[in-house]
């Protein structure tokens, strides 16, 4: 059985879309997965990046994408009626809920996506973000020390381990990113021969050749 660790952060239209795909790119494979929130802006700010909601054309591009690939997908999905959004206090939330600080399961991801990319809502409005609470009961206080401390613990252990976007998907110290390497995630756990052959070491192999000075 392999174990898969999923970096998300709610904030990310495309870790929704991932989030509902995964199932169907596992099938048929003996599996675990480890749900791990993580907070994206702090991977951004570490690779000093702007997210793409940031760069104007970009943001517009990203937004015709997410809806064209849901309807491809058949994945039912509204835009909130703001984007970006502070996603603090939902992935606070998804650590709270567990009988331990930290743990966090499919269903409450689920709930809290759905929040998100279905309801076409205002995700900073006070009485939606209630209405969750009362839905999901959190176990712990979402301000609390170890909640925050979590939260931190999972973006800082993610980046050192090479993670630097969302969705990622972690298995054997190696990372996939984003929601189009789902295909690649399911041919390595299916032991591809390209994998086998050392094309994923080898492929890095390549010098720098022009390095952009600030």
């Amino acid at each position: 059985m392999k174990h898969i660790t999923f970096h998300l952060d709610f904030i990310s239209p495309y870790a929704y879309l991932a989030f509902e795909q995964l199932p169907e790119t596992l099938k048929g494979i003996s599996y675990s997965v480890n749900y791990q929130p993580v907070l994206f802006a702090g991977m951004l700010k570490h690779h000093g990046q702007l997210g793409p909601a940031e760069i104007a054309p970009k943001r517009d591009w990203t937004y015709r994408h997410v809806m064209w690939l849901a309807d491809k997908l058949s994945v039912p999905m509204r835009m909130p009626s703001s984007h970006p959004f502070n996603p603090l206090a939902l992935l606070r939330l998804a650590l709270a809920c567990g009988d331990k600080v930290g743990d966090t399961n499919r269903y409450v991801c689920e709930q809290i996506f759905k929040h998100v990319w279905t309801s076409g809502a205002d995700i900073n409005d006070a009485a939606h973000f209630e209405a969750l609470l009362t839905q999901l009961q959190p176990e712990h206080d979402l301000k609390s020390d170890e909640v925050k401390a979590s939260l931190k613990a999972n973006t800082d252990i993610a980046i050192s381990q090479g993670v630097f976007g969302v969705p990622a998907f972690e298995v054997d110290d190696k990372i996939f990113w984003g929601l189009d390497a789902l295909p690649m995630l399911r041919d390595y756990l299916l032991g591809a021969p390209w994998f086998e052959a050392g094309g994923w070491d080898s492929a890095c192999q390549v010098a720098a050749g022009v390095v952009r000075k600030e």
